[in-house]
């Protein structure tokens, strides 16, 4: 029996857990992306086929895996959700509508996964003479537990049950010489960190068979009052809808993210590969496709993209726009 570890990510996803680091928004936006599939690669599983629904109420993908060879293989399955920082702005994700609603089917039946929490600091570094923040992130989980504090707490950005200041003060006052690496000032409550909700489950793919694994949650849908002509590229706004802005050049949207390229890990190009996208009805729809496949209208709310041998090459950011 061949044992390994499939991971379905966030925006920046890394094949060893403890390296999760967070996904930033851009600034003007606040949002997070989320989705896709990474694997560790096992040249005897492959993704027959992919179907993903998005909106910004919810994301929803079928998959079937087929195990190509004659063993049962058992993967361990892990979904991290994006870490989200512990003190954001009023414009960032709705995360409150995102947790505790990831839900996950196998072959039609439910199951109930795992959830872990982690926590990431970045440790403070001199660039030239000046002391800043890193670029990369550190899973300082343990150090967090060092001092006193639990999953309850470390799930604050999540749940809002915990505030941060607590959780900040208790850092301030823990005797673990490791913090010296991530606290830049012991004189301020501002301590910078991000939380990380993951779910994991066991899964058995069965000697050449297909799999079916069916997961549903609500993303993390930022945006902000304005979309203006520097976000145009990011979610190629054709003139037709640039011309239908008001003269002040933007109007309000929400944008998300989610993660296609590693889709590209499995053992084959993904056989039928479908994307649906569903609007709002007071709203415009506007995304960027770099695939062979055209983009379709198939109700007046709804677009539909299919692909077959799909390689994915690019990631997928989606800008919904008020009319």
């Amino acid at each position: 029996m061949d044992k390994r570890h499939l991971m379905f990510s966030g925006k920046l996803a890394y094949t060893v857990l403890l390296a999760m680091t967070a996904a930033q928004a851009n600034d003007s936006t606040g949002y997070i992306g989320t989705g896709g599939v990474e694997y560790l690669k096992n040249k005897n599983i492959s993704m027959h086929s992919e179907d993903l629904y998005i909106s910004k109420d919810k994301i929803r993908v079928n998959y079937e895996f087929k195990n190509l060879s004659n063993k049962d293989i058992t993967e361990t399955v892990l979904f991290p959700m994006p870490a989200v920082p512990s003190s954001t702005d009023s414009d960032f994700a709705d995360i409150n509508a995102t947790y505790d609603n990831f839900e996950v089917w196998i072959n039609g039946k439910p199951i109930i996964p795992n959830q872990h929490v982690r926590i990431f600091m970045r440790p403070i570094v001199v660039k030239d003479g000046d002391r800043t923040y890193a670029d990369t992130s550190i899973d300082t989980t343990e150090i967090f537990k060092s001092c006193g504090l639990n999953e309850a707490d470390m799930m604050g950005p999540w749940t809002y049950q915990v505030d941060t200041e607590y959780v900040n003060q208790q850092l301030l006052d823990c005797n673990n010489k490791a913090l010296d690496r991530f606290i830049y000032d012991r004189e301020s409550l501002y301590i910078p960190w991000d939380s990380q909700v993951i779910y994991s489950w066991e899964q058995k793919f069965k000697a050449n068979a297909t799999t079916k694994i069916k997961h549903s949650y609500t993303p993390l849908v930022g945006g902000s009052v304005h979309l203006g002509e520097e976000q145009f590229p990011d979610f190629c706004v054709d003139s037709s809808t640039q011309r239908g802005f008001h003269k002040g050049g933007g109007r309000p949207y929400h944008a998300l993210s989610y993660i296609l390229t590693t889709g590209a890990n499995w053992a084959k190009p993904i056989s039928n590969f479908k994307l649906t996208v569903e609007r709002d009805p007071n709203e415009l729809v506007s995304f960027c496709w770099k695939g062979k496949g055209k983009v379709k209208k198939v109700s007046a709310t709804t677009f539909e993209i299919k692909e077959t041998n799909f390689v994915p090459t690019h990631d997928f950011d989606v800008a919904f726009i008020m009319k």
